[in-house]
């Protein structure tokens, strides 16, 4: 069965190809064929990515969509999550989720399995979509109290700028998969603004 990967990682000193080989040999080891591999560094928080949207443009019915977990394939709120899967419902892919055994039998099962099994997993995916949303929100706010007690500790957050509106800008791009370059072009600051705001992000979210 024709097969498209789906590869993400948020940031670009995230390594989005790691689990590449991990899948390649799940389908290995299911006679899957492996048409394309989209990876790509961007936020799962987005609906609108370059390497999803190809995969969702270029697919065809019947193939499989397969992704390691949920949170690789969105980080999406409840109801960007719902459009996301009829998108994909629509497309007639079946998505398989490599570390939720229960899809896995919509590889190869016959219509009436599949047709119980997608009751149970469109049950436990939106589980597993909602938890990954809930975990991205639980790290933006230690991140939002980790700058509440560096700026009590005296501490200045986001370095030598002192425009509240640079800083918030380039925040909202460490996600995107931007260069350095790109980040200090579109914020309209230095590439030393970026890279001293980047390491006190990482700071705060510790």
């Amino acid at each position: 069965m024709n097969t498209r990967i789906y590869l993400r990682a948020s940031t670009i000193e995230q390594d989005a190809s790691r689990a590449e080989e991990l899948l390649l040999s799940f389908c290995a080891n299911h006679n899957l064929n492996v048409v394309a591999c989209y990876v790509e560094n961007y936020t799962g928080t987005q609906l609108a990515r370059p390497k999803l949207s190809q995969l969702l443009m270029e697919s065809c019915q019947g193939e499989i969509l397969l992704v390691e977990s949920v949170d690789r394939l969105s980080r999406l709120p409840f109801d960007k999550w719902q459009e996301l899967k009829s998108i994909i419902n629509q497309k007639g892919l079946r998505l398989v989720v490599a570390d939720l055994p229960t899809t896995h039998a919509l590889m190869n099962g016959d219509e009436l399995t599949n047709n119980i099994l997608s009751i149970i997993n469109n049950m436990l995916l939106d589980l597993m979509a909602t938890m990954a949303q809930l975990d991205n929100d639980k790290r933006k706010e230690r991140i939002k109290q980790g700058q509440e007690r560096a700026k009590a500790a005296g501490k200045v957050i986001g370095g030598r700028s002192k425009n509240p509106e640079i800083r918030e800008r380039l925040v909202s791009y460490f996600e995107k998969g931007l260069s350095v370059e790109d980040m200090a072009k579109l914020a309209g600051c230095s590439v030393a603004t970026v890279y001293r705001v980047k390491k006190e992000y990482r700071q705060s979210a510790d």
